[in-house]
């Protein structure tokens, strides 16, 4: 991620600089609105921090040269006290969040990751439309990827809320997409959360809302995920990361179809269906007493489970393709031709990281092709030789990693990169700071 900072405080531009690049968040910095506008002719950027109060240019100013030029960077405003009603224009002027004068910066790298993220869901499916042509997202001509087709189509015209089950790179929020899609509500909004990317403190204003005044900062009215959602889709991708206390105000939402903005006092009626995903084993968070069974039975109404990769290889090759497609349109580069030899090394290759480390090892090896043809050469896949893991039948596939043991060295490594910082490990690995604390614990790998 690489972020421009455009504050006329020279303390301001160096500590944000030194905070975000301990959170391995690279930066530029500008003092006045004509640098910053310079900097974005320049080059990209994945987020701008912007002050409102600048010398000459102001902070509105740039925010109106970015819309007019296209530029699709998301801008944080950073406003003093004084400055309340500049902020919510800036916000009706097409800001995505703001910042009060002095702020945690540790609450701004929440909002920057978080703002990025939802800009790479925006691409990703973009880029997803255009080669499906808007249709099915569902890419596999197995009997397993056939039965949950048909699964989806059952459950489509419904209202009925959907349970998600599947490793980590299966695809979960995919088959939530193609729900959305085949439903009757299809024209409606679908909104996705990942609740273990969320910072505790923020989860339940970014679910619920919150009224203006409620809490410090909070400078105007927010709707929450379950109002944007409108008649459409509800998404919470890694549910069983989230909090007791959240739970148990998702457990009277999902029983009285009613939600209350933090700080309101009025009851506003939801309608969306919800779907929500986790790669943990659900049934034993309610063994252990971290998930609410009563929730558990709410959520579970109907319980969809996507096949790991290594059970539908004959859908490796038509994945591939797809994915090919996918990511040289991302690249803008034209299209390789996977070799018969590149392919059968795929399919030989057990995937514990699924259908996501497959579009990995391909964009990796799409940087680094030399003519139009994809040769087993450029396919560079990480095998290690401390266990086994289940094959197609459930046999074990001698010399191939136990998804256990890639999971453990994977943490571990990401650990000793980041010298035992566990919210960089997790960030870096793409998972919650709560969940990376509990590998560490069930796999002792304190440092």
């Amino acid at each position: 991620m690489r972020v421009l900072i455009v504050d006329d405080e020279r303390n301001i531009r160096e500590s944000l600089k030194k905070y975000l690049g301990l959170e391995q968040i690279d930066s530029a910095a500008a003092e006045t609105g004509e640098s910053a506008i310079r900097s974005l002719e320049r080059e990209a950027f994945d987020a701008v921090i912007l002050d409102l109060r600048l010398p000459g240019m102001s902070g509105q100013d740039v925010l109106a040269w970015i819309n007019n030029r296209g530029i699709i960077s998301p801008v944080i405003m950073i406003s003093a006290h004084g400055q309340i009603a500049d902020a919510v224009a800036a916000l009706k002027a097409g800001a995505k969040d703001y910042l009060v004068k002095p702020f945690d910066p540790a609450e701004l790298v929440i909002k920057l990751r978080h703002l990025v993220e939802d800009k790479r869901r925006e691409n990703s499916l973009e880029a997803e439309k255009r080669m499906t042509g808007g249709g099915n997202l569902l890419i596999g001509d197995t009997e397993v990827m056939r039965e949950l087709s048909d699964q989806i189509d059952r459950i489509a015209g419904s209202d009925v809320t959907v349970l998600i089950t599947g490793e980590s790179g299966t695809g979960k929020e995919i088959v939530a997409r193609e729900i959305h899609r085949r439903g009757k509500y299809a024209a409606e909004p679908f909104a996705a959360v990942n609740i273990g990317g969320i910072h505790e403190g923020l989860m339940e204003s970014e679910l619920f809302g919150h009224e203006k005044g409620s809490y410090t900062g909070a400078l105007a009215r927010k709707q929450g995920l379950f109002e944007l959602a409108g008649r459409g889709t509800l998404f919470l991708d890694e549910i069983g990361e989230m909090p007791m206390t959240l739970q148990v105000k998702l457990l009277r939402v999902l029983q009285e179809r009613k939600i209350r903005r933090l700080g309101g006092n009025d009851d506003i009626p939801v309608n969306a269906r919800i779907v929500s995903a986790t790669n943990r084993d659900i049934e034993t968070l309610v063994r252990e007493g971290s998930f609410r069974e009563d929730l558990y039975y709410r959520l579970n109404v109907f319980r969809m489970t996507i096949p790991p990769l290594r059970q539908r290889r004959e859908d490796i090759p038509l994945l591939a393709e797809y994915l090919l497609k996918k990511i040289s349109f991302r690249m803008g580069r034209s299209l390789p031709v996977l070799t018969p030899a590149a392919a059968e090394k795929l399919l030989e290759y057990p995937f514990p990281g699924n259908v996501r480390e497959l579009e990995n090892i391909l964009e990796r090896a799409l940087i680094y092709r030399e003519n139009g043809h994809l040769t087993p050469k450029d396919i560079e896949l990480h095998r290690l030789n401390t266990g086994g893991i289940p094959g197609p039948e459930g046999e074990s596939v001698p010399g191939v990693p136990s998804l256990e043991n890639i999971e453990r060295e994977a943490i571990r490594k990401a650990l000793t990169r980041t010298q035992g910082n566990r919210t960089k490990a997790a960030a870096e690995l793409g998972v919650s700071r709560k969940t990376i604390i509990n590998k560490i614990k069930a796999y002792k790998l304190e440092l």
